[in-house]
């Protein structure tokens, strides 16, 4: 199949992401995607009309995402969802107070909860996650919050903007910046669904060059403490210095020839991923009785309810989309069992909703992140380069420096691309990435 300056193992955000900064600097680039649609985690499904995320999806603006959906000229369409959620808790629906007048009138809270909640909202914005340490968020909370009902506010949100449902190992510093984004308002609703943000990338790429073939899967990538070249289920080789491998550490170490003797073999061992069981309905209506918040948080269990349609385009007909969840992380998966608590759990939220069903999709074990922020992990980070072998990396969820989910995606494609852009400038000749910038 010819030779490539880069070859790209992947078709999701990461893969996209990284292919373009390699393309704008110059180089020959193949994404080599295994299935028939590129995108990933990140598809977007159409079912009745509706554009259908694969489970729940936001993005956080301000983050390490959307600075490099920006600076590859990506522009956002969407909106910000209003601070409108509710708070499950024995079964019972409460308002979750975003404001002064909200909280004094909440049944939720004592008084001596609403004081420490209306102190440790303040106290939050101030705070330098980066100086916290390392602790888990468990330890953080149990250190700087009083009472056992705003912990379980804590940690029900946190298990939402990170799907980590495991404050004794989540590292507190990185959960606690992702709160400080979802109570500033930070998360950010696409519309049309995150595909067409796939789209938008995959657009870019062919523009810049980049030769993306579909149904092509790699067995192997051959090296001898180089890369030579990628051999492909069908027999075919791509002959290239340079392979971004994008899929999870033992995928990814399934395709490396002597993968004991390198450092994948550590981070396969160390992952911890995180899945979820998901239902994801569209609706003609929300229900009369129904609630209209956007997001519902229940303290005591691990679901999360999200209604994005409420402000984001996600039909054409104004059906409505809702998504459900039900954070496994690294618990088993007990399909029949998940859903059924998913179904009562919209019972409460939106009773009468079965009659305004149009159509549905169950994702019963949904491989969330491969990996994730935890207390022992903290400053030891994955990749992006094989250092036993040069001219291979890695990119993806679980290759971050601290970024959480898509931010981590996108953030480790470029460091990989950049990685690949010096080795080729030490070869000799300066390479030019994104819009004239040097990096």
């Amino acid at each position: 199949m010819g030779q490539y300056d880069a070859v790209i193992i992947g078709g999701g955000l990461t893969g996209l992401t990284a292919s373009i900064y390699l393309a704008r600097a110059g180089l020959s680039v193949m994404i080599l995607e295994k299935t028939n649609q590129l995108g990933g985690r990140a598809l977007t499904i159409k079912k009745s009309g509706a554009s259908l995320n694969l489970g729940v999806h936001a993005l956080y603006r301000d983050g390490a995402g959307e600075a490099i959906l920006r600076e590859l000229g990506v522009e956002l369409k969407g909106a910000y969802p209003p601070a409108s959620a509710g708070a499950m808790w024995n079964n019972r629906i409460y308002p979750l107070p975003s404001k002064p007048l909200e909280l004094i009138t909440s049944r939720l809270f004592s008084f001596s909860e609403k004081i420490e909640l209306a102190r440790l909202m303040l106290k939050l914005s101030k705070i330098d996650s980066k100086q916290i340490g390392q602790i888990s968020l468990k330890e953080w909370a149990e250190q700087e919050i009083r009472y056992p009902m705003l912990r379980h506010v804590v940690y029900s949100v946190s298990r939402a903007n990170s799907f980590v449902p495991h404050p004794e190992l989540h590292l507190a510093g990185s959960a606690v910046r992702q709160l400080q984004q979802t109570f500033g308002g930070k998360a950010f609703y696409i519309d049309g669904g995150w595909g067409t943000l796939v789209d938008d990338l995959r657009e870019r790429a062919i523009r810049a060059g980049v030769a993306i073939i579909r149904q092509k899967k790699v067995v192997e990538v051959e090296h001898d403490g180089t890369v030579r070249r990628i051999r492909c289920t069908d027999g075919d080789t791509i002959e290239t210095p340079h392979v971004v491998i994008t899929a999870g550490p033992k995928e990814a170490y399934d395709l490396i020839k002597n993968a004991s003797s390198t450092s994948m073999a550590k981070w396969k061992v160390a992952a911890k991923p995180i899945r979820a069981a998901c239902l994801d309905l569209v609706l003609h209506r929300l229900p009369d009785r129904g609630s209209n918040f956007v997001a519902g948080f229940w303290l005591d269990q691990p679901i999360f309810y999200n209604s994005p349609s409420t402000v984001a385009k996600l039909s054409d007909d104004g059906s409505i989309v809702i998504h459900l969840i039900k954070h496994l992380g690294m618990n088993e998966s007990h399909p029949e069992a998940d859903l059924l608590q998913l179904e009562k759990a919209m019972d409460l939220v939106q009773p009468g909703w079965r009659k305004e069903e149009m159509s549905r999709q169950f994702l019963p074990n949904l491989a969330v992140a491969h990996d994730f922020n935890t207390v022992d992990k903290s400053g030891v980070y994955n990749g992006p380069a094989i250092p036993e072998i040069h001219g291979l990396y890695v990119a993806g969820d679980w290759t971050g420096r601290g970024e959480l989910l898509a931010d981590a995606s996108f953030a480790s494609a470029k460091r990989a691309a950049q990685a690949i852009i010096a080795d080729n400038r030490s070869r000799g000749g300066e390479l030019l990435v994104g819009e004239g910038k040097v990096i």
